[in-house]
């Protein structure tokens, strides 16, 4: 594949301690009551990246409390969460979490894996709802839908956008996502597919999260997300330049 067109030297080292090979990024929104679960299950010498946005349940003092790095971003979105915690990543390798307690970050591990090995560029989680209620009807449809438009658009045959995935931190800087909302995630998934990155999908548990969902437990927020997302499809391909 092609070089990859930034800098190829290594991320400064973080300052509380040697260069870490892997960071999660955990977009928060008032996830006081599963940060415990999900921080309890970051694998060994990872970091957790918790970005607050905007919450107001004190979920930043329960990160800390943990263990986790809090960083702040102000602009309410998905997107906007995500690659706050991407630039304010340091690891060679970044993965992303909901942390809602729905999907387990130890389930992480062969993702990066994959990645250290040459194997894949961007490895997708594909949930597999364990227990009622952990992926409404309305949502899975949308998500089929939308897995439809990325075959025709990219010829990807993908069958979940979800939110858990691993890929090299400095190649996805590269793409130069810049949907902050609930776009981000297929953002990332389409400019990689327009720079030739080898896409690789694995199943994982998905189980009902805990609190109040902002966007797939109502249909609103469903219908949201589901056009956020079709306007990424409709974007054309990327710059090239920015393959692995």
């Amino acid at each position: 594949m092609r070089a990859v067109t930034t800098s190829p030297s290594s991320p400064e080292p973080p300052p509380d301690g040697p260069a870490r090979t892997v960071d999660v990024v955990l977009p928060c929104l008032d996830e006081a009551a599963a940060l415990p679960w999900v921080l309890r299950r970051i694998p060994p010498g990872w970091r957790a990246l918790v970005v607050d946005n905007g919450s107001t349940d004190g979920s930043d003092r329960v990160a800390r409390e943990l263990g986790a790095t809090v960083v702040r971003e102000a602009r309410r979105g998905f997107g906007a969460a995500c690659h706050a915690g991407l630039t304010a990543a340091t690891a060679e390798i970044v993965c992303f979490c909901d942390c809602d307690a729905s999907l387990d970050p130890s389930d992480l591990v062969p993702f990066v894996d994959e990645i250290r090995s040459g194997a894949a560029d961007l490895v997708l989680g594909r949930r597999r709802p364990r227990g009622r209620g952990a992926w409404p009807a309305h949502a899975r449809a949308g998500n089929a839908a939308l897995s439809l438009l990325l075959r025709r658009r990219t010829g990807l045959r993908l069958r979940d956008l979800g939110p858990l995935r691993a890929a090299r931190r400095e190649e996805l800087l590269a793409l130069d996502l810049t949907d902050r909302r609930s776009g981000y995630p297929l953002e990332m998934v389409v400019r990689a597919a327009d720079a030739g990155w080898r896409i690789a999908e694995h199943d994982v548990p998905y189980t009902p999260r805990t609190g109040a969902s902002k966007v797939t437990g109502t249909w609103r927020g469903t219908y949201q997300a589901v056009r956020d997302m079709s306007r990424v499809l409709q974007e054309p391909p990327a710059r090239e330049g920015v393959t692995p």
